[in-house]
């Protein structure tokens, strides 16, 4: 790595480029590690202990028979340990957090970023404390929880759990994943981009289609594609487009130069949470890097996801949760709209799919509701003298 730049509002990791950056010779399985001469990771093994990437990249012939697209590439991130795309950044700042010598790390999420921080801590024996909104699905607390998390829900919605999980890694020298924030969750996200490249034999496809909440995963593909650019390795970069839910698309509205009405900015009013984000970590970063590359934002309805996961399912056999359908429910208002053309190379991202606790019951001692920094120290105070608890400090 050789410094950093800021783009749009969002910080950019620099390196030296050239094509000896990239592995000459694609094993058959492979993981992101594979890439780290293009991440920030000095010399020495990688002490993260679980498998992440090297997902597959399906052509799905009946899919692509139903929908008239012959060159229709689905990039299955559902494969990740946590099923969702979550796990790269979580794994790249886990391992980053572990050459530093830190033990507790936190984060904001809707959902499936949480579920990933909670299950990556446990793996690599960190402490993992969580922020949700009040209307996180028992569900997910129950993944959490069961994985060893400490999880504090905010009143004020996403937007509040954010707030708090930074101010609290900043206060307590916490690890901080949070999505935009950290630009190592960036590096770790454009590891996708390689695998694409490197899947279609060094090719590039003409079209991504990626869903959109806070914004990281389309700006990491936009800066993968750009380094292979940088590298020598090509001359172009994909189309990219992002895709958000109808009832909460500030970016698809800002794109289009349209105010939002209210009902376009209601995260609890459509399936897809994990793309509900009412105020996006790195917006003007991700309509920077739409316009660059020729791209376009699309709303789709939750019928439309919907009925995506079904399609997914049905004719390709790989499981989503409405929002990790979103890219495919996205490629016919895409259509629609001249963005991209059933004839071209088009690579869709399917970030997730829903996991299923064993028992959906979470342990209540360690999810609390909190208003304030000051409610959450008094909580992990309380709980020093316990064998699960712990204090304050990293």
């Amino acid at each position: 790595m050789t410094g950093s730049v800021d783009l749009a509002g969002c910080e950019r990791l620099q390196y030296d480029y050239g094509p000896d950056r990239m592995p000459k010779n694609r094993p058959v399985l492979f993981t992101m590690w594979r890439y780290r001469e293009l991440l920030p990771i000095p010399d020495g093994p990688v002490r993260y202990p679980v498998p992440i990437g090297g997902t597959p990249l399906l052509h799905a012939p009946a899919l692509r028979h139903a929908l008239r697209t012959p060159h229709l590439w689905l990039k299955d991130e559902t494969r990740n340990p946590s099923a969702s795309n979550k796990d790269r950044a979580t794994a790249l700042v886990i391992e980053d957090g572990l050459r530093h010598g830190l033990r507790t790390i936190t984060t904001a999420s809707t959902g499936n970023a949480a579920v990933s921080t909670a299950f990556g801590a446990a793996a690599a024996g960190m402490r993992a404390v969580i922020f949700v909104s009040t209307d996180c699905s028992p569900e997910k607390l129950a993944l959490m929880t069961q994985a060893g998390a400490w999880v504090f829900q905010a009143r004020g919605g996403y937007a509040a759990a954010v707030d708090l999980s930074r101010t609290a890694a900043r206060t307590f020298g916490w690890l901080d994943r949070n999505t935009g924030v950290n630009p190592v969750t960036i590096e770790a996200k454009k590891t996708v981009a390689f695998e694409v490249w490197e899947q279609l034999g060094r090719r590039l496809p003409d079209v991504v289609i990626v869903p959109v909440g806070d914004g990281p995963t389309l700006v990491a593909l936009e800066k993968g594609f750009a380094e292979l650019v940088s590298c020598g390795l090509t001359t172009r970069q994909p189309r990219l487009i992002g895709v958000q839910a109808d009832r909460c698309q500030p970016l698809v509205r800002a794109w289009l130069g349209e105010p939002v009405r209210p009902a376009e900015l209601d995260p609890a009013a459509t399936l897809a949470g994990g793309i509900a984000v009412v105020r996006p970590a790195i917006g003007d970063a991700v309509l920077d890097a739409v316009r660059r590359t020729g791209g376009g934002m699309v709303p789709v309805t939750d019928d439309a996801m919907l009925s995506a996961a079904a399609a997914l399912a049905g004719r390709a056999g790989v499981g989503a949760e409405p929002a990790g359908a979103a890219a495919l429910a996205g490629l016919e208002a895409a259509v629609e709209r001249g963005l991209a053309d059933r004839s071209e190379t088009l690579a869709l991202l399917v970030t997730g799919r829903e996991l299923k606790a064993s028992d959906a019951t979470y342990d209540p001692r360690r999810v609390t509701v909190a208003e304030s920094l000051d409610d959450v120290e008094r909580a992990l105070s309380s709980r020093r003298g316990t064998t699960s608890g712990f204090s304050c400090s990293a």
